[in-house]
């Protein structure tokens, strides 16, 4: 029966792999091809299916597999329900070739013996003494596949190094040799498993069609199985071994992937080369030191350096009693900043900037609630301080603080080159994808040297999610891409978070009380809450540390939350016993050099 695609088979077959996915107009692209995994350099996004055809590519050169989804079904075991996919193959005439002496002659020439080339049946074609004949039988000894190869071949003048037998169904060289009892060395080529072979190590096969074609894995995967541990001898191609990351990613988790160490296969391509160069004792050093391959995201305790926490870098709130509770915020940490609305959690956000400023960071601003404008004038007022505000009289009879052209014109050029805002009122002109928020953010560190960066706050920052759960799962992914991004490039991001909904004396310093995901706080290293203090307190405001992932110092209770004040005027807050600050744009001014001292 003729299969018709259906777009509703390939998100179903994107489920069943669990792989990362996302749409971008007819196409579905995948962060990893199915088919290569994104090679040794790891490439991302470079595989899609177009979703009114099926119709799939992988871009990258060395892997360029393309066709259709039910090729792709068929290549990956998979079946597509009340579907039948299975493919018709050939039935191959069985017969057991007898090796010619041109073969012989031509596998002694590689290092292979004549009793090896004859076990395994390699023969030449009829009337053509310089074509190989590899013939693959499965493990019942049945002739199912066979490849064909130019023992020279000319650059320009021939079309094929290589072919196999059309229609037939693809399997591994060797199969009917091999033995469940004992490891498995797979190798690339069938030259470099016979060359294995001829080490005195017999478990050794080789895939049909390369490094890059693996429709052979869904006919031997239940043979494979028998496997305790699989040692992966591909070709060492640019420091990395071929077949390797591609095996590890769909042998069965409960097989032992060993692979060849670089080091072994001293300088040489493959295992043929290492036997021609070095003789079958290098080989079989090659087996001998086979190991778990090294995960990129794994290391060794004992490798870690140990670090003197005080001395790592980082950026300080301001808050002087706040910094010596977290000795600032380091780079690489993701905070959150929380506090019922109109308490003044973004104006403390805002302060936190002013003193990454001072210090020489560059900084980065999304405010989803407040315009360029309204924002620009807060920070002002809060670099100026109360001894640079000018009162006035408003028309409705209300003193009002203003501030004088000079002094916004020196904070302006201050800021000129080290402070940069989302522009809210961007348009795109639909000549490009969307592109989010972090996406944009990563752009900005890379360009612009920022090293902290404020989003105020989760819920605008986000692309619009109507499902509730959808949301928590959005908020999730959101807020772990951040997270990456602070430790990618080592930078502060400080996320504004609202409490969740509810009695205004409901929040209990609980860290799950912020709205949303509680994957938002699980990956916080440090949450910062702000409201304003009970009647009781002398003081205006309260910050409490809920969490201190570095220091672990907590300030979670009104009785032993750091108390700070509040000016109106300045919108600066200030520790209780705290001087006010002078800003170094003020001292520049005043004839001080930016790092406050005089200038001679």
């Amino acid at each position: 029966m003729k299969y018709n695609f259906d777009k509703q088979d390939l998100l179903d077959f994107v489920s069943a792999f669990g792989y990362e996915t996302r749409e971008k107009g007819d196409e579905l692209n995948f962060r990893r091809c199915p088919y290569c995994s994104g090679g040794s350099n790891h490439d991302e996004w470079t595989f899609s299916v177009n979703v009114g055809s099926g119709a799939y590519k992988c871009l990258r050169s060395s892997c360029n597999q393309s066709g259709f989804f039910i090729e792709l079904c068929r290549d990956m075991n998979y079946q597509i329900a009340g579907t039948d996919i299975s493919k018709n193959y050939r039935q191959l005439p069985q017969r057991e070739p007898e090796s010619s002496d041109e073969a012989v002659a031509y596998m002694a020439s590689r290092g292979i013996s004549e009793q090896t080339t004859r076990l395994y049946r390699i023969t030449t074609q009829r009337n053509k003494p310089g074509v190989l004949v590899f013939p693959f039988y499965d493990e019942n000894g049945y002739l199912t596949f066979v490849k064909y190869r130019k023992t020279k071949f000319r650059q320009g003048v021939d079309k094929n190094k290589e072919w196999c037998e059309s229609d037939a169904k693809p399997i591994l060289f060797g199969m009917n040799h091999c033995y469940p009892d004992k490891p498995l060395i797979i190798t690339e080529g069938q030259i470099d498993s016979l060359s294995v072979i001829e080490a005195g190590i017999p478990n050794a096969v080789s895939v049909p069609t390369g490094a890059t074609g693996f429709t052979w894995l869904g006919h031997c995967i239940d043979w494979l199985k028998q496997f305790k541990t699989v040692i992966v001898f591909g070709d060492c191609e640019k420091g990395k071994i071929t077949l390797l990351d591609t095996l590890l990613a769909r042998l069965p988790k409960e097989t032992i992937v060993k692979a060849v160490r670089i080091c072994d296969y001293l300088d040489c391509k493959d295992a043929n080369e290492i036997l021609v160069n070095y003789g079958s004792g290098a080989i079989r050093k090659c087996i001998e030191n086979a190991e778990i391959p090294k995960l990129d995201n794994v290391k060794q305790l004992a490798d870690v350096q140990s670090v003197d926490i005080n001395k790592l870098d980082k950026i300080p709130t301001g808050i002087r009693e706040l910094d010596r509770c977290i000795r600032g915020m380091a780079m690489g940490q993701l905070v959150i900043l929380t506090g019922k609305r109109g308490e003044g959690k973004s104006t403390l956000m805002s302060q936190i900037i002013c003193e990454a400023l001072d210090q020489n960071r560059n900084v980065f601003v999304y405010s989803g609630e407040l315009a360029d404008f309204h924002f620009k004038r807060w920070l002002d007022y809060q670099l100026a301080g109360d001894a640079n505000l000018t009162p006035f009289q408003n028309k409705y009879g209300d003193t009002e603080y203003g501030l004088d052209r000079q002094i916004v014109d020196d904070i302006t050029d201050w800021y000129r080159g080290r402070a940069f805002i989302y522009d809210n009122n961007f348009i795109s002109d639909g000549s490009s994808e969307f592109e989010t928020l972090p996406e944009t953010i990563e752009k900005v560190i890379l360009q612009y040297n920022t090293q902290l960066i404020c989003i105020d706050n989760l819920m605008t920052a986000m692309e619009r999610v109507d499902d509730q759960n959808n949301l928590f799962l959005a908020q999730s992914n959101f807020v772990g891409k951040l997270k990456a991004l602070a430790v990618k490039y080592s930078v502060v991001i400080l996320l504004v978070a609202h409490p969740k909904k509810g009695d205004v004396n409901a929040f209990q310093d609980d860290n799950d009380l912020v709205a949303g995901s509680s994957d938002i706080t699980n990956k916080a290293d440090i949450v910062i809450k702000y409201q304003r203090a009970p009647q009781e307190y002398e003081c205006d405001s309260l910050i409490k540390l809920t969490k201190n992932r570095i220091m672990g110092t907590l300030r979670t209770v009104n009785a032993n939350a750091i108390q700070v004040n509040y000016s109106a005027a300045s919108k600066r807050i200030t520790g209780v016993d705290e001087s006010p600050k002078v800003y170094r744009w003020e001292k520049s001014r005043n004839g001080l050099n930016d790092g406050g001292e005089l200038p001679f």
